[in-house]
């Protein structure tokens, strides 16, 4: 399943959106780390698509099938494709800066990540499986919303 993203800051919470209302068709529920850790990440990869590139980007999730003991542990797939053929660079971010940590959260919470070329662009793409609980993250509320804490730093899920 897919969702295209127009190239506006706006398209961030359509986004969260989309992924949370596919989340719960697959039986992942909102309070599980594993959902607030996956939108987080769709946060952060679908900013940098849009923010960097200034183009549409394609959002994809691959979920597994309904929750049984055997997709217990299944793993979540995210991935972004955008048309930009840069590669993703993580930066070191200062204290005060109100950005540059997106591939910081990326790598300390999916258990996975990657990109690759695609055509004239690029996929980033991450995995969380769902036996780990999705990375590191933890919900601290049941509301859709909660913070997740990194590096010292906490983050607010909306």
């Amino acid at each position: 399943m897919q969702l295209e993203v127009r190239p506006d800051p706006s398209e961030v919470g359509r986004a969260r959106r989309w992924a949370r209302s596919r989340l719960a068709g697959s039986g992942i529920r909102a309070d599980e780390p594993l959902a607030e850790t996956l939108v987080l990440l769709v946060s952060e990869l679908v900013t940098n698509a849009v923010v960097h590139t200034g183009r549409s980007a394609v959002l994809r999730l691959v979920l597994p099938g309904a929750v049984t003991e055997e997709t217990q542990d299944a793993t979540v797939r995210l991935e972004v494709d955008d048309a930009s053929d840069r590669a993703p660079v993580p930066r070191c971010a200062g204290g005060e800066a109100t950005g540059g940590r997106g591939l910081a959260l990326v790598d300390g919470l999916a258990d996975r990540w990657g990109w690759s070329r695609e055509g004239t662009g690029k996929r980033i793409w991450c995995e969380l499986d769902r036996s780990s609980g999705g990375g590191d993250a933890a919900p601290a509320r049941g509301d859709g919303g909660g913070a997740v804490a990194f590096q010292g730093f906490a983050y607010e899920v909306v």
